[in-house]
């Protein structure tokens, strides 16, 4: 999974925020990741330099194999806190979208296609 991390100019994209942020959602992501081909992850500051609650900002698009692009977002007032409950909520998204297509395979009703099933012979 490639994980690219955009901030915006309110905050500093250092290596050390990079890095952190890349662990946490390699974390909560680790059982899907299979599924995940490409991560974006964009960092933002609502109120810029002033204080407020739940200025801060996390989204995610994830780039899924075979599928299109899920994105949540997520605010906190801290980053750490927006990174990951943006992360708890991609991971509930895709784990739901994972479990129905199991869902609709299992109740597909269409008949095998020819020649997958053993031929009887007489």
């Amino acid at each position: 999974m490639q994980i690219q991390i955009n901030t915006d100019h309110n905050i500093e994209g250092h290596q050390a925020l990079a890095a952190h942020v890349s662990g946490v959602v390699e974390s909560a992501l680790s059982q899907i990741s299979d599924h995940i081909t490409r991560l974006e992850v964009h960092l933002s500051d609502e109120n810029s330099h002033k204080v407020g609650p739940n200025d801060k900002r996390c989204a995610l698009e994830a780039r899924l194999e075979g599928r299109r692009p899920v994105a949540v977002t997520h605010q906190a007032a801290t980053l750490d806190q927006a990174v990951s409950g943006a992360a708890e909520k991609l991971t509930r998204l895709i784990m739901s979208g994972l479990n129905q297509r199991r869902e609709e395979r299992r109740h597909r009703t269409d008949p095998p296609p020819p020649g997958s099933a053993p031929e009887e012979t007489a």
